[in-house]
């Protein structure tokens, strides 16, 4: 009887690599590996990679020394995730910056001058949100916004509504260094003049939005502002709450600014029925979308 012909070895399955999920010392290792994604894999590796991300959050003071290397693509959802969980930091605000960081929204972050002193690899920021909703916001002042403006010349939209402690000399640091801004918020930054006004109107030409309510300006302020370089431009202007305007700045408003459509001014005790004839010639003509106001 011939001999059986000799069998093969029986196949035996190799299981994949291991993703570095479980292994690794750091979600942030994991990361890195993950972040070129692999081909035909594209929405699982993305998937373990927004969990390695969400685990990094929950761990950040375990794990802050892994951030600094990640590649810029890892860092910015980083920046998002810990921006909306008020997580970044004096402290840790330089591990997670990169020099191609565009956007900042660190409204819900508890941070001072120092970390806006981090920012000076940050060539390409063109937004940057340090709004505070409610309370003031105490710890950033005209220092801080002086060292933004010398590291950012490229910022387009800069939002600072109740950092009471900037004054005219950081608004003047900005227009001077950033002449691309289109966004300026300085509501309620109560230590705001007319230097400021006068600083935006000579230098931001690009400037179509303005927010400077309950702020110490004058009409001479605003004439300056709308009689400057941006006076084409402007499209919205919030003036509300400001004490020491009168009907001189509306009507240079009015005057000065073709493209105006929002025009905010309610709460000025100085305003009076002057204002409102010609707002409402200008309302039924729909030359204005949304005009609020208060006559005394």
């Amino acid at each position: 009887m011939p001999a059986n012909p000799r069998q093969p070895p029986p196949f035996r399955h190799r299981p994949p690599e291991p993703l570095g999920l479980s292994d690794s010392p750091c979600p942030a290792a994991a990361m890195s590996r993950l972040s070129g994604g692999w081909d035909g894999a594209g929405g699982e590796v993305q998937l373990l990679l927004d969990l390695c991300i969400q685990c990094l959050t929950k761990n950040v003071s375990r794990y802050i020394a892994d951030i600094k290397p990640l590649p810029p693509n890892i860092k910015d959802k980083l920046i998002k995730l810990m921006s909306m969980q008020g997580q970044i930091t004096d402290s840790n605000i330089s591990e997670v910056l990169h020099p191609a960081v565009e956007s900042l929204d660190l409204r819900d972050c508890d941070i001072s001058d120092n970390a806006l002193l981090q920012l000076y690899n940050c060539k390409q920021l063109k937004k940057i949100n340090l709004n505070s909703c409610k309370e003031n916001r105490l710890g950033i002042t005209s220092e801080g916004i002086i060292a933004l403006a010398l590291s950012c010349p490229y910022l387009r939209e800069a939002s600072f509504k109740r950092c009471c402690d900037i004054t005219d000399s950081g608004v003047l640091a900005l227009a001077l260094n950033c002449q691309f801004l289109q966004i300026v918020n300085l509501g309620n930054c109560s230590g705001i003049m007319d230097a400021s006004l006068q600083a935006l109107g000579e230098n931001c030409k690009f400037l179509h939005s303005v927010d400077f309510s309950s702020t110490q300006v004058t009409d001479d302020g605003v004439i300056a502002l709308v009689s400057g370089v941006c006076s084409k431009n402007l499209k919205e202007i919030h003036m509300e709450r400001c004490v020491n305007l009168t009907d001189v700045a509306v009507e240079a408003v009015l005057t000065c600014c073709p493209k105006i459509h929002i025009f905010l001014f309610h709460g000025c005790p100085l305003i009076t029925d002057r204002s409102r004839d010609v707002l409402e010639q200008l309302v039924i003509s729909n030359k204005i979308k949304q005009v609020t106001w208060t006559i005394y």
